[in-house]
């Protein structure tokens, strides 16, 4: 393609991915990521990823998306926004973190990754891509910083002036040249500690990683076991991730409510009370969360974190 019709096409896949609903979008070169390596690596060999085993896997893959996706020339980068002021509408009762409101984020965002693939396919018949969230071995977060999107702050989540932190990242891979934003540069987070000094456990390190060792969001949804007393004595009422890091960033202060109604609070699960949850069925629980994040983490481990939170 002529520069002008990659501008045309690129500005045409913003336009579709806006009209979607994302909320963001950027996109960049594929290139190696080899300044993010030594980082990764080293967080790996100390053991910051806790028992997720397979983020120390194909690590070459995370910086190189052509290892991913061979021929790939383009990062589609997108944002969407989950934030929502409402809340479980009983006090006191056991805490799930935002994200996990509504549907599971991967099915929505997958589904209109794709729809943009198509449009794209149907511009240009030999285009292929390859739609990523989560599931593969990418480093998202960079290459939303190379796409212009933002900065990962203090807190290690991605900080958009316009929206905050409270998005998903998307990203779709393909092997077709297109045009180009700037890598972001700039700091949010100059002279700000707040994240770090209200993380309960102390999990936030200072170059803006996580130490998952210490995070109530791994323990309450990744972590195989028993959760030490050290975590439990701090998690308050969440049984299901954790929002303090970015509930306290100033970024979200501003934070709007999102659009998507595929995450909008369940009405059942928001007016669950304690007693409720205690006596939660495991038919219930597949119900109720069928659509939802949370069955990830299976009944039998929800429920184990329920008794967790009663006991400290």
């Amino acid at each position: 393609m002529s520069l002008s019709q990659e501008i045309e096409i690129t500005e045409m896949i913003k336009a579709k991915a806006f009209e979607l609903g994302f909320d963001l979008c950027g996109v960049a070169p594929v290139r190696k990521l080899e300044e993010h390596e030594p980082v990764f690596q080293k967080w790996v060999s100390e053991g910051m990823n806790g028992q997720m085993s397979y983020l120390a896997r194909d690590t070459e893959k995370r910086t190189d998306p052509s290892l991913i996706f061979p021929g790939a020339k383009s990062v589609i980068v997108t944002g969407l926004n989950y934030y929502t002021d409402k809340r479980q509408e009983v006090r006191g009762v056991p805490l799930i973190s935002k994200y996990a409101y509504g549907d599971d984020y991967h099915d929505v965002i997958i589904n209109k990754l794709d729809k943009i693939l198509d449009f794209i396919v149907s511009k240009i018949p030999n285009v292929k891509g390859k739609s990523c969230v989560d599931s593969s071995p990418i480093l998202e977060k960079a290459w939303a910083r190379e796409a212009g999107l933002g900065l990962a702050g203090r807190h290690s989540v991605i900080i958009n002036r316009e929206i905050g932190s409270f998005f998903f990242i998307g990203i779709l891979l393909v092997n077709t040249e297109l045009e180009y934003d700037n890598p972001f540069s700039g700091d949010y987070c100059t002279g700000c500690r707040i994240c770090i000094e209200s993380c309960p456990t102390e999990a936030i390190n200072e170059n803006r990683t996580i130490d998952t060792r210490k995070c109530i969001s791994y323990y309450t949804i990744e972590h195989k076991g028993e959760i030490p007393e050290n975590i439990t004595v701090k998690m308050g009422n969440r049984i299901f991730g954790c929002d303090i890091c970015q509930d306290v960033c100033p970024w979200n202060r501003k934070a709007k409510q999102h659009k998507i109604t595929e995450f909008d609070l369940s009405p059942v699960f928001s007016r669950m009370k304690t007693d409720d949850w205690m006596s939660l069925t495991e038919e219930q629980f597949n119900l109720i969360f069928k659509r939802s994040s949370v069955k990830r983490r299976k009944y039998v481990t929800v429920m184990q974190n329920l008794k967790v939170i009663r006991k400290a």
